[in-house]
């Protein structure tokens, strides 16, 4: 009976079942009522028969004799993860009643902001921990220096602080790895020391960590190439002169090295040649330059060679060559070339039998795609997007890719030529055609591709109808983009679409109808540009959702906004511009606590605004133009939206004076209050625009990114970019890629009045200011020569008076110019800029005078007649008189002396002939040597 307690079993006629004990069955379970599981993750512990076996639970393992659990394993799959399916919860004390646990795996559980307890180090017989994602703060040290007998560590964490010295690490002497990624080791200059004191190291990975440099001294002193085989330094910044003298004391039997975005420099260094047995290697964005040299042709282990976006160049045949001369081409699997300066044609590839992955988008490369890719029988990835390649793919070129299962030609001037029933030998997950040529037609081949998680075929020039089947595709969509072709049609019920953080973007075409039930599920909603009709209340229906970004603008949208932004805390961007909705903003979108941008410029909105919006602080934009909404301009707009960018009220009904708390919206960058009825004067507190004062801005985008990771080492991106209209140079322009860069204040078109403020002037990074159509009087100030970066400006209609600064010349970079109908005087400045500028600019100032303008100030002189007076004599006639017989005389005699005084001493003394020749022979060759140098240099340069 007792030995029945301790090694619990179950007999059967056959055979003895090992069956886990009842205390450690308790124990787990009482574990997991500490956990929040949502999608059934461990659906299968419980109490109830057919469950009680708790060493067939989902992540448990036991011992086959004693049936005590060995190993907890309850790591999410990275599928499970990135979808947000993950356990929550806190640890529970139970687990040290699981006596022989030596596994445990809590990696991919949230346990929100509480720590690591302590009893973890209790588990004395522990040899693997992985609690890697899982908590925001924990205390290393003591948590982890009891625990000597651990093999495997890895507490990676991303809200870690900085741990300071890492000589805890000293007593975990039988660590053969070690992952510390994203922990700060900013503070940790002994890093190094002591994991090169760690003997049985064999892994050590450190990505992310902020590494201070190594001491050079160091590396010759601890010897870390005993048993080391794979080391990942992976985004920690390290300089090449830190790296590369570490490289000749690496072990020749390395495996796995990555030292991708680190900050190395200069061509790939000779000292990977000795790390033999290396089968991957990733350098990936750093600041490499030159080639791939050719000792990389006889590493007859590799495998895996990553070197994107760095800044490599050459043609791609001799890189090719380099990597084929020797071995390496029949071990090389993959291949990774992304995004350097790579030039030329595709050349064979053929040789490189055992190739998977071909990575070579986004370079510099041309002529059609070599039909050698087409012996790749292997080839699982094909990645050739963003190039210059030309010409047609044809079903043939296909024809022996039956495991490709990745496919990116984007961005090519390429044409598919592909048979309307072809069937293709591969079945995609992640295909990507835009802006190739496929259309006019629906391409009916995709009916065949059931797998597809990614599908881009944007701007590809497809017409007509989305066929039915279209929509059944793939269960497992989630990327799907069909935008700006010509597509029309009504849009079916897109709900179905199952996928967690699904991006549907089918924007610019030609879909028309009410807009159907849509995909709860969803981060990226684009159904811009397009013909929809109707109203929008069918998001009330809606209860839960993720949206991130919801752009249903330019369409034909009308009637009131629904009441019931509640249900949308998680949108970041909401864009409803361009349509006909009318009504009141309703007040329910002050709860979209996370919005950054609000579009709802161009629609027919009324009523002031509600009071609501400003607990909206996350805004970044906050475009509202062209509506005729009125009242006064609320104070909470400074007050409560203080991380505003562009903020756009122009063309609306706002009346009263501008209130001094928009002086704290210190990151404004546009601001965009003109057609309105505002009055009063200027606030003087408009130099609080801290940002409109500098010069430069560090990002050309105002937007948001997203990165979505569809396999291990690629990333495919889309991104959101803001845009706004402004009145530039007379006529409206978009700015979307480059609205980071705008600077502009416009007031004009309203009732303000007295000076322009000298406080104006100090707004150095002003690109364009217009004040003009109000009552603005007083003098322009001298000042305004300070706004160096000024491209427009705009004073026209206003009562401004007194003489134009001479420091408007300054100004060399003013493109337009409008002074005009204002009551200056006096004369225009001179200088190349302000007389470059049509004479209309100053047009309705009736006192200004000099050019362009035709009339002429009072103090200039008049231009010389071409007719004379006979009998006057003028200035010219004057000077005539000094020229008379006697000068001539002179002239001749002066000549003669001259001329002979120097050539007749040549003539009559040898000797200083043969030496002035001889100076004059010298001459010509050294002009001739120094022309022909500087002539070479140009042509050097450029071949360079």
């Amino acid at each position: 009976m007792i030995l029945f307690q301790l090694e619990p079993r179950v007999a059967d006629s056959n055979k003895i079942k090992i069956r886990c004990v009842d205390e450690e069955r308790e124990a787990l379970l009482t574990f997991r009522q500490s956990l929040v599981d949502e999608y059934g993750i461990l659906s299968s512990w419980g109490r109830e028969d057919g469950k009680r076996d708790c060493c067939k639970w989902r992540g448990v393992r036991c011992s086959n004799t004693t049936g005590h659990v060995k190993v907890l394993n309850l790591r999410t799959s990275d599928y499970e993860f990135a979808r947000r399916k993950f356990l929550k919860g806190t640890i529970s004390p139970a687990l040290l009643k699981l006596h022989d646990l030596g596994h445990l795996d809590l990696s991919n559980i949230d346990f929100g902001g509480s720590p690591v307890p302590e009893f973890i180090g209790s588990l004395s017989k522990l040899t693997y921990l992985n609690l890697s994602c899982c908590t925001r703060s924990l205390k290393i040290p003591q948590t982890y220096r009891k625990l000597s007998g651990l093999e495997y560590l890895n507490p990676e964490n991303s809200n870690l602080l900085s741990v300071g010295s890492l000589e805890w690490l000293s007593h975990l002497s039988s660590l053969r790895h070690l992952d510390l990624s994203c922990v700060n080791l900013t503070k940790s200059s002994d890093w190094f020391q002591v994991v090169a004191n760690l003997h049985y190291l064999k892994s050590l990975v450190l990505r992310s960590c902020a590494l201070p440099p190594i001491n050079p001294s160091f590396i010759w002193h601890f010897n870390l190439s005993t048993s080391i085989e794979t080391l990942d330094l992976f985004d920690n910044n390290l300089p090449s002169s830190s790296v590369y003298p570490w490289f000749l004391n690496l072990s020749r039997n390395i495996l796995h090295l990555n030292l991708a975005s680190n900050s190395l420099q200069g061509p790939i260094p000779e000292a990977f040649q000795h790390m033999v047995s290396l089968r991957f290697l990733a350098l990936s964005s750093n600041e490499l330059e030159g080639g791939i040299p050719k000792f990389f042709g006889n590493m007859c282990s590799l495998n895996e060679l990553y070197l994107l976006n760095n800044k490599l160049s050459g043609q791609l045949s001799e890189l090719i060559q380099n990597l084929s001369s020797g071995c390496t081409v029949n071990s090389l699997e993959g291949l990774c070339l992304y995004d350097n300066d790579i030039t030329g044609p595709i050349p064979d590839l053929g040789g490189f039998s055992s190739l998977k992955e071909l990575y070579l988008g986004e370079n510099s490369l041309n002529g059609t795609i070599n039909k050698s890719l087409n012996h790749l029988f292997k080839l699982e990835t094909l990645s050739l997007d963003g190039n210059s390649f030309t010409g047609v793919i044809s079903e043939t070129f296909f024809s022996n890719m039956s495991n490709l299962q990745m496919l990116y030609l984007a961005n090519n001037p390429l044409t598919m030529k592909l048979s309307h029933d072809w069937v293709p030998p591969f079945q995609l997950k992640w295909l990507s055609l835009a802006s190739c040529k496929m259309g006019p037609n629906f391409p009916k081949w995709l009916r065949t591709q059931s797998q597809l998680i990614l599908l881009d075929i944007s701007n590809t020039g497809i017409s007509g109808t989305v066929p039915d089947w279209f929509w059944d595709l793939s269960v497992e969509l989630f990327f799907l983009n069909l935008s700006n072709n010509h597509i029309k049609g009504k849009l079916p019920d897109l709900s179905f679409l199952r996928s967690d953080d699904i991006v549907v973007d089918i924007s610019s075409n030609h879909f028309t109808g009410q807009i159907p039930p849509l995909p709860s599920n969803s981060t990226f909603l684009n159904l811009s540009k397009n013909k929809f009709s109707g109203s929008i209340t069918f998001l009330c229906s809606i209860i839960e959702n993720t949206w991130n970004i919801f752009d249903l603008s330019s369409n034909l949208l009308s009637g009131e906004l629904p009441d019931c932004w509640l249900n949308f805390n998680s949108l970041f961007i909401l864009n409803l511009a361009n349509n006909s909705f009318s009504g009141k903003i309703p007040d329910s979108m002050g709860f979209l606590h996370n919005i950054r941008t609000l579009s709802l410029n161009n629609n027919r909105l009324t009523r002031e605004l509600p009071s609501s919006l400003k607990n909206c602080s996350q805004l970044r934009v906050l475009d509202l133009r062209n509506n005729a909404l009125f009242g006064e301009i609320p104070i909470w707009i400074g007050g409560n939206l203080q991380n505003l960018i562009v903020l756009s009220l122009k063309s609306n009904n706002f009346h009263g004076n501008i209130p001094f708390q928009l002086c704290y919206l210190a990151f404004i960058q546009v601001l965009d209050l003109s057609l309105n009825n505002i009055s009063g004067k200027i606030p003087k507190c408009f130099s609080n625009f801290s940002t409109m004062i500098q010069e430069r801005s560090s990002d050309p985008i105002i937007g948001m990114a997203n990165r979505i990771w569809v396999l291990p080492g690629y990333v495919y991106q889309y991104r959101y970019l803001d845009n706004i209209l402004l009145t530039w140079k007379g006529s409206e322009h978009e700015y979307k890629s480059t609205l980071g860069f705008v600077k502009c204040l416009d007031l004009s078109s309203n009732k303000l009045c007295g000076p322009i403020l000298e406080e104006i002037m100090d707004l150095d990074g002003l690109i364009a200011l217009n004040l003009s159509r109000n009552n603005l009087t007083g003098p322009i100030s001298p000042k305004i020569g300070q706004l160096k970066s000024l491209d427009f400006l705009d004073l026209s209609r206003n009562h401004f008076s007194g003489s134009i600064p001479s420091s408007l010349v300054k100004l060399c970079g003013l493109g337009v110019l409008d002074l005009s109908y204002n009551n200056l005087s006096g004369k225009i400045p001179l200088g190349t800029q302000l007389q470059s500028f049509n004479a209309s600019v100053y047009a309705g100032n009736l006192e200004l005078c000099g050019l362009p303008l035709p009339n002429q100030c009072p103090n200039e002189e008049s231009t010389p007649c071409p007719g004379r007076d006979g009998d006057a004599n003028t200035p010219e006639d004057e000077d005539d008189q000094f020229i008379t017989l006697g000068f001539y005389v002179s002239l001749t005699l002066g000549f003669i002396v001259g001329f002979w005084g120097v050539c007749g001493t040549l003539m009559l003394n040898r000797s200083w002939r043969y030496g002035y020749f001889n100076f004059l022979t010298n001459m010509r060759d050294w002009l001739y040597i120094v022309g022909a140098v500087n002539a070479a240099k140009p042509q050097t340069k450029f071949r360079n």
